[in-house]
């Protein structure tokens, strides 16, 4: 019980990330390699911002400040026009400048008079500027959609226009802490809170690109999107002679960049990547990287794999420069002096290591060696780079890598050390029937009496949990209350190539629970477990297939937990749910079978329903529609809510007591 009680007293760090392992900083990592770079090279001024206040998953309004490090001042971002707390600043390349947001409006900071100005005026809260609606930020992962041109002249910002999107609500109950031990308010009426967001199938925000010029302060729409199309701009980058814009469709399988001149709003498609059978990864946009001759290399699946390409300057592919049979998993940038390209791949799923690339020779060396997860920060120019590796038995242990040598900067001896002190197992890597897997034991395992089995996923599209790296999460607790755990990563799952990734594609739901059940079943076959005492667990898209494997005939498990589960993908926004199973009203069959309110009947073993009442991202209508099916098929359950807590449940004490919770639920169940 030691463990669980260190655990659950660190949970949140837990959640997050690495157990008390230092991490760099980009800043630490900055600064160690600017040492080694005569490009490195520091600016008068820096931003740095305090009392934060969170927004979404990603984004954040806070007081943010201007640092003048020659004269020793700092000054309020938005204090000019009486902002106060503002989001997303970013400085222009030439240090005279920073961009920021307010009330969906862009707003510019001239660091030379100390004066600032509106880029927009939208008094329209439903049109926003330059910032993320929820649905780009929660899943294009983005929150700032404008970007600086090379000279800082110009500024482009991605305009959305959300009056047509439908409006979900939901009422808070708790009210603001008002006590010191965090006690809330208690009012004596709930509080509706609000968003637009789009449901699959339902109305998006209507988008466009603009430019805004800095000396003239006019505004020009770019010529994208002429016809008004129902499409996304997920990403802006500038090169040194366009604006390159990315424009991916609704249905998510066909991306183009296009290369606008800001100042005619002309533009030309540059690459365009179309697929017929599958979603076209928009992410791999941010793996590109460009030559001083103006020559790109573009990171694509177009063939199975995920593969770097040389692309000439006026978009024609010169050649494949990454082989076939695995995954390129980062493209980290290239030396020009020594014409040598560095990335990240998966040689096998679970592992991933640094290669350097000669593109002129095409011979590949792998600079890392150790199995295991490695990850790298290279310099403007790559000729140094703060290498990160970590596995099962070692934390994060940073090097400095230059002209081929490796120079330790932190090994976390001490993380590593103290966690070897609690004597647990390691995971044992596993391939069952072609799926990857690892198995945690109990050390106190006796022959004569096998040990019950947790099987613990997510199981989304295009995800992983099964990977050789420092992770001690909520897994170790119940090893050490004498369960063994198996993760398992079924079909749909990351780093096996593009067929692998798409196996689920239109029909989300049936071929995962398949594979979690024939591993649940191969695994109880050993002797130290017990196959009459399995259960599964999993969170969000995990929760969802964790039901949907209790409602399929013949599976071995006894009991489930399922958190944030989404029910019916109906429910669930645009952009996540179509990427993978288009609209409903193109795939109304595929939509009927992958929704949980039909198998309500099927259910069988013991399930534990966790929800937050405040989730705006898998809202508590996929949980309150289940428990209707539910009640209606006379199928009992058991249900843990947690008011005003969103989507990761780390409100107050609420992760520590879900996790005594889930503990309690399978003890009485197992």
């Amino acid at each position: 019980m030691k463990l669980l009680l260190i655990i659950l007293s660190v949970l949140p760090a837990i959640l997050s990330g690495d157990y008390n392992a230092k991490t760099l900083s980009e800043q630490e990592e900055d600064s160690i390699l600017n040492v080694q770079s005569a490009e490195g090279q520091c600016t008068r001024y820096r931003l740095e911002s305090e009392n934060e206040e969170r927004l979404f998953r990603h984004s954040r309004m806070a007081d943010w400040y201007v640092i003048d490090t020659m004269r020793h001042t700092r000054k309020q971002l938005g204090a000019g026009l009486k902002l106060g707390k503002v989001r997303d600043a970013v400085m222009s390349p030439n240090g005279r400048y920073v961009a920021f947001a307010k009330d969906n409006n862009l707003y510019i900071h001239k660091l030379d008079f100390g004066t600032e100005v509106a880029v927009t005026k939208d008094e329209n809260t439903d049109i926003i500027n330059g910032v993320s609606d929820w649905l780009y930020e929660e899943e294009f992962g983005t929150t700032a959609l404008f970007a600086w041109s090379p000279d800082s002249k110009q500024l482009a910002f991605v305009k959305l226009d959300e009056r047509e999107v439908p409006t979900f609500s939901w009422e808070t109950y708790l009210g603001e802490p008002t006590a010191e031990d965090g006690t809330p308010a208690y009012p004596q009426y709930p509080t509706t809170q609000s968003l637009r967001y789009p449901k699959a199938g339902c109305s998006n925000a209507k988008a466009s690109v603009c430019v805004y010029d800095v000396a003239t302060k006019g505004i020009l729409s770019m010529q994208v999107n002429p016809e008004n199309a129902d499409v996304y701009f997920p990403r802006l980058r500038w090169t040194d002679d366009a604006l390159l814009v990315m424009r991916v469709n609704r249905d998510q399988n066909k991306m183009e960049i296009f290369a606008c001149n800001p100042k005619s709003t002309v533009s030309h498609p540059l690459y365009t990547e179309e697929s017929k059978q599958y979603f076209v990864d928009y992410e791999l946009f941010d793996q590109w990287c460009w030559l001083s001759d103006g020559r790109f290399i573009v990171l694509s699946e177009q063939d199975g794999w995920r593969r770097a390409y040389l692309y000439s300057k006026q978009g024609f592919e010169q050649k494949a420069l990454t082989p076939e049979g695995m995954d390129v998993t980062a493209v980290y940038g290239v030396n020009e002096k020594t014409q040598t390209l560095y990335y990240q791949a998966a040689p096998t799923p679970s592992t991933r290591q640094v290669y350097a690339l000669n593109i002129k020779k095409n011979t590949t060396t792998q600079i890392t060696e150790e199995e295991g997860m490695w990850s790298a920060h290279f310099n403007p120019d790559c000729s140094a780079a703060v290498l990160c590796y970590q596995s099962f038995e070692t934390p994060n242990t940073y090097y400095l890598y230059a002209k081929n040598k490796y120079e330790l900067i932190e090994d976390n001896h001490e993380v590593r050390d103290a966690w070897l002190s609690n004597g647990l197992p390691e995971p044992q890597m596993l391939q069952i029937n072609g799926l990857e897997a690892m198995l945690l034991s109990p050390l106190t395992s006796n022959p004569l009496t096998p040990n019950p089995l947790i099987v613990m996923h997510y199981s989304g599209p295009a995800s992983q949990r099964v990977l050789n790296r420092w992770r001690k999460k909520f897994e170790y607790a119940l090893v050490e209350e004498g369960y063994a755990v198996l993760i398992v990563d079924p079909r749909g799952g990351d780093c096996k190539g593009r067929a692998w990734r798409n196996e689920t594609y239109m029909s989300l739901g049936q071929k995962e629970a398949e594979d979690l059940i024939m591993a649940a079943n191969e695994i109880a076959k050993r002797d130290d477990i017990d196959g009459s005492r399995m259960a599964i667990m999993g969170w969000s898209y995990g929760g969802y297939e964790t039901l949907y494997t209790m409602s399929t005939k013949g599976h071995p498990f006894k009991a489930a937990v399922s958190i944030a589960p989404v029910t019916d993908w109906r429910l669930y926004d645009t952009a996540y749910t179509e990427r993978y199973m288009r609209r409903p009203q193109v795939n109304e069959h595929g939509y009927n079978e992958a929704s949980l309110l039909n198998k309500a009947a099927d259910l069988t073993g013991n399930v534990l329903l966790i929800h937050g009442t405040a989730d705006d991202n898998v809202h508590v209508q996929h949980t309150y529609q289940y428990i209707d099916a539910l009640v209606r098929a006379n199928k009992q359950f058991e249900m843990q809510l947690y008011p005003d807590d969103n989507h990761h449940l780390r409100k107050g004490n609420n992760a520590a007591h879900m996790h005594e919770r889930i503990l309690r639920f399978l003890k009485s169940n197992l």
